[in-house]
């Protein structure tokens, strides 16, 4: 007879499901994959930066003994998307859960580019990866999905796709956040609305995923600023995410659809 602790171990287990990551190589797309591959995922690191990916992808292997696969793919380019997935399924056989987590946030100086003179060319690409992208990666991994009767799609949303950005916390930080940052990030929290209702009733669960800021050597004012307007006094630490990315991949969250689980230190709670 399975004891407890067997039984809630078993609802986190990952074991032979296949987890793609876009944005592999970043801060979180990499701790995803750590976390992943610890529960006995195989995982599919997906990046423009393919070297990274081809270092975290060993790391992991030699770490978990686990089979990983590194993949360069570029966003705005739908053959690269669908090449991707063709070489995920044909790896694994199947495609079990899509985290879309790649994102263009623009680089300090656009970021802190006035509104009214934001370049058209920075606004489309952004629209472009953040979320034209995910629509395809969408849609090829749905078609796997849809015969499978099975999978986990995850997009990784914001704070800022719920509430607008508080510009007096930034000063000159070069942390603030673009307007494309928040149209996208708000888009997806609606098209895992539509995905979890369009594909209801055939297996496949589609939910976001809001994080709050992450920790990563930040201009100190600009995070002192930040921690007060949250509820723990603080910033993520980059591994904090962990743990809400196993539950959503996982059968722990069997009974949750077309929902936004925000995990962000009490910053839009008050």
């Amino acid at each position: 007879m399975m004891n407890k602790n067997m039984k809630n171990e078993k609802l986190f287990d990952m074991s032979g499901k296949t987890v793609i990551i876009t944005g592999a190589a970043g801060l979180l797309g990499s701790q995803y994959a750590e976390g992943l591959s610890g529960a006995g995922a195989n995982v599919v690191l997906a990046d423009i930066d393919y070297k990274t990916c081809k270092q975290i992808s060993s790391e992991l292997s030699d770490k978990n003994n686990s089979e990983n696969l590194a993949i360069k793919l570029d966003l705005t380019n739908k053959k690269s998307i669908q090449e991707m997935v063709k070489k995920s399924k044909k790896r694994f056989s199947s495609v079990d859960v899509l985290i879309n987590n790649a994102a263009d946030q623009g680089d300090s100086k656009l970021r802190k580019t006035p509104f009214e003179n934001f370049p058209l060319k920075n606004w489309n690409h952004a629209i472009d990866v953040n979320l034209t992208g995910v629509f395809l990666c969408c849609q090829e991994v749905g078609k796997i999905m849809v015969k499978q009767h099975d999978g986990v799609i995850i997009n990784i949303a914001s704070t800022y796709g719920i509430v607008g950005p508080d510009q007096r916390i930034y000063g000159k930080s070069g942390q603030n956040s673009a307007a494309f940052y928040a149209a996208t990030k708000g888009s997806l929290i609606n098209l895992t609305r539509y995905l979890a209702a369009y594909w209801q009733g055939k297996g496949i669960r589609v939910n976001t995923l809001s994080p709050g800021g992450v920790k990563k050597g930040q201009d100190k004012n600009f995070v002192k600023k930040y921690s007060q307007k949250t509820m723990l006094g603080r910033m993520a630490n980059k591994d904090e995410y962990i743990g809400p990315i196993l539950f959503l991949s996982s059968n722990a969250s069997s009974y949750m659809t077309g929902s936004n689980l925000i995990v962000d230190g009490g910053w839009t709670a008050w």
